[in-house]
């Protein structure tokens, strides 16, 4: 141990990666008791994504956001699985491949779990798909079992409000062409965009699309079955207009929602510096050790944060 490679001194700008895999076992696992112990988890999808975008889009998107934060916040970065869940109108579009919602949720459970192994007390799930059905669950039973985690979309987090775009964000459209565009620009095809649309089944007035403020009498976009199936009501698998998009516009979403995910991440890391697990307990039982939580010494019996 002492004479490994000191990659960083410790220090943002000089660490090798930002990526774990990247990393030696014990410079990870030095970075995380001395530096930062919130590790970030950028998850996508493989799904189409029109003719213009490649099936990778949502996970190129999460680890392009991930990265930066990362990098502007000293946090570190867990490989993105790649696949992720779906709602069901994605489900039988070709080129799409969809994990099922108990496998995608075990995904989640096992890598957060295992990673907290080498010293990780705090994780924030970065997503850049429509998977809130299966996320949300996740981070639940991670928190029954003492993981303090964040599950995040990076569009409803950003809440652009059709600040930067025209349009509210939906599917292979202005705003995911885009952000493309700003990431990785060399596997865009934007002439071969076209715009698409979708069925809707229940009045737009009811649902808050992806990434606009809310107000009274709204449902989220993921409360119902509000959409036909894709593979049937889609002739391009695009909702929305991608002929909209711009790197211009792409890199205001990405530096704006890279600046908030940056700020959460210090916020949390000087609340809760290394070592200390904001939920202050391990519960393997899950939901039957529930009653018997035994808080660490960090904690009082009530789970409240002793001040130091």
């Amino acid at each position: 141990m002492a004479e490994m490679k000191k990659q960083s001194s410790f220090k943002l700008e000089k660490r090798d990666s930002v990526w774990f895999q990247d990393n030696t076992a014990p410079v990870n696992m030095a970075y995380i008791k001395d530096v930062c112990d919130l590790a970030i988890l950028p998850i996508g999808a493989i799904e189409q994504h029109g003719p213009h975008c490649p099936c990778g889009m949502d996970s190129f998107n999460a680890i392009g956001i991930a990265e930066k934060v990362a990098e502007k916040s000293g946090a570190m970065v867990l490989p993105c699985p790649m696949y992720g869940g779906h709602p069901y109108m994605h489900m039988g579009m070709p080129c799409t491949i969809p994990l099922n919602y108990d496998t995608h949720m075990a995904l989640l459970h096992d890598i957060i779990a295992g990673a907290a192994n080498a010293g990780f007390n705090k994780f924030l799930i970065i997503s850049a798909h429509g998977q809130t059905c299966t996320m949300a669950t996740a981070v639940h039973k991670l928190g029954m079992e003492g993981f303090f985690t964040l599950g995040s979309t990076w569009y409803d987090f950003l809440r652009d409000d059709k600040t930067v775009l025209e349009d509210y964000m939906w599917h292979a459209d202005e705003a995911e062409s885009s952000m493309g565009l700003s990431l990785y620009g060399d596997k865009m095809h934007m002439d071969l965009a076209i715009a698409g649309g979708g069925t809707p089944l229940v009045d737009g007035k009811w649902k808050m699309a992806p990434g606009e403020h809310s107000h009274p009498g709204q449902m989220y976009h993921f409360e119902g079955t509000f959409a036909l199936m894709e593979k049937d009501d889609l002739e391009f698998g695009v909702i929305g207009d991608p002929t909209k998009a711009s790197k211009e516009k792409g890199d205001k979403l990405v530096e704006g929602v890279t600046e908030h995910y940056t700020n959460l991440v210090k916020d949390i890391m000087a609340k809760f510096p290394c070592g200390i697990n904001p939920l202050g307990f391990r519960n393997p039982l899950g939901f039957n050790g529930c009653a018997s939580i035994q808080y660490d010494k960090d904690h009082d019996s009530r789970g409240q944060l002793l001040r130091k």
